[in-house]
Formats: structure tokens, C-alpha cells, sequence
């Protein structure tokens, strides 16, 4: 079902102006922006300072970021939002924090290059994405290889991904395709807030209210590069599954 557009949706999102640094596509082919536009943003003079940066993608109502940043004063954060009702919500609740250390992206995440430099990103964070289950839309997930590719070219050497999801078999999936893109997986766990990470994890309002129901979250780290941690393989992830 279609979002209603919210109320006095242009006037509040030019209220919030000065935390979106970009806003829908620069070209009406998506491909043609992602290879040819070039809008590279200069974090330095963005965030005011040289803390290092790091991205979510699909940030909903920033519940996640907002208290991320709260946590982590000295790390600056970009969210990246497609729909526009859905980053206003994120952004008013940014402003009414007095969060200095967020900046938003309304645009596709097809369309990440055309704003970030190379090897400038140290985490992405993918919270819930939607599964997207049916094979025709396969290049439309997150953790396809289409986007796995992007999210190479932006990460730092060292760099990582940490994943959420609430769908053991979008879960399994996007296992299968960080260790095809190269990427080394730690941490990974079939029931988060029953682990060791639980005390680390912000636990956003989506997650709260599917947790309470008895069912479990999934998540994993996939790293570049190569790591001395013990890792877990999506064959050896599975076997814990069972």
C-alpha cells in the first residue's frame, strides 16, 4: 500500500535543509547516473571536523542511528533513505536531538558513488532491509552482488558491513553472497539477543516488536580484507541453524 505524503511535506522538508545533503536522482536513468554524475561530498567540510564516517542504508525513522550517534559522539554518520516521507520522520527526530554528527541522503543506494569517494566509508550498516524474496528482484536487494560491488568500492581497506535482518532466508542469502564478493564473515548468529553481542546491539522499535513475539534476529559481519578473529562460513552459519 502506497504512503500517504505527509502533511506540509516541501515546508518541513526545507525546515530540515541543512542535514540533506542530496535529494532523488541527478539523471532519469539511474545507470547512466551512476556511471556519469559526480557530486563527491567533502566530509571534512560537511561534518565540520575529520572523524571517520560511517553509512546506513535504509534508515527508516533514524531510531537506530539517532542513538548510534548519541553513543558515539566522535563518529559521523550518513543515512540514506529512498522514500522521502519515511527520511522527514529521521530527520525532525535528528533536529529535536540536537544531533550534529548525521547528515541524510534521499536518493537510491544504486547511486552511492555518485556522492561518496572511494575507500571512504569504514562500516555500513543494513538494518531490515526487505527481504525482496521474489527471483525477478533479485538485483534489487541489498546484499546482491550488484550492491555488494558498490559497497567494495566505498568501504576502506579495513572496512565492514554488519547486517540485521529478521529473515532466515534473506539471512542466508546475503551470507552466501558476502563470501562470493570476497568479504570474511564474523559474528554470525542465528538469535542475537540470546548471544554475545546482545549487549552491544540497539535494539530498534521494529526489532523490539518482532522480538517480543518469540522470533529471532538474525546478524553477521562481513569484513574486507583478512582478519585474525575466528570466523564463521555461511556453510558453518548454517550448520549452527540447525
Amino acid at each position: 500500500m502506497r504512503m500517504r505524503r505527509k502533511r506540509n511535506l516541501e515546508p518541513r522538508m526545507e525546515a530540515c535543509a541543512d542535514l540533506l545533503l542530496a535529494r532523488g536522482k541527478p539523471c532519469k536513468n539511474l545507470k547512466e547516473a551512476a556511471e556519469t554524475y559526480r557530486a563527491l561530498l567533502d566530509f571534512e567540510h560537511v561534518f565540520g571536523n575529520t572523524a571517520p564516517v560511517e553509512l546506513e542504508i535504509g534508515c527508516g525513522n533514524g531510531g537506530f542511528l539517532l542513538e548510534k550517534a548519541k553513543r558515539e559522539p566522535h563518529v559521523n554518520f550518513l543515512a540514506v533513505e529512498l522514500c522521502t516521507n519515511v527520511i522527514l520522520t529521521a530527520m525532525e527526530r535528528t533536529k529535536a536531538a540536537g544531533l550534529s554528527n548525521i547528515r541524510f541522503l534521499n536518493i537510491p543506494a544504486e547511486i552511492l558513488e555518485c556522492y561518496l569517494e572511494q575507500k571512504s566509508i569504514g562500516v555500513i550498516y543494513l538494518n531490515f532491509s526487505t527481504p525482496l524474496p521474489e527471483k525477478s528482484r533479485e538485483k534489487q536487494r541489498l546484499t546482491s552482488m550488484r550492491f555488494l560491488e558498490i559497497y567494495k568500492k566505498i568501504l576502506k581497506e579495513d572496512g565492514r558491513i554488519e547486517q540485521k535482518t529478521d529473515s532466515a532466508e534473506f539471512f542466508g542469502y546475503s551470507l552466501n553472497r558476502f563470501e562470493e564478493a570476497g568479504f570474511t564473515l564474523t559474528d554470525v548468529t542465528h538469535d542475537l539477543h540470546n548471544s554475545p553481542y546482545a549487549g552491544e546491539n540497539i535494539v530498534t522499535e521494529y526489532e523490539r516488536n518482532f522480538s517480543e513475539k518469540g522470533l529471532p534476529i538474525f546478524r553477521a559481519v562481513a569484513k574486507l580484507g583478512q582478519t585474525d578473529k575466528i570466523c564463521t562460513s555461511a556453510a558453518d552459519a548454517a550448520k549452527e541453524q540447525k
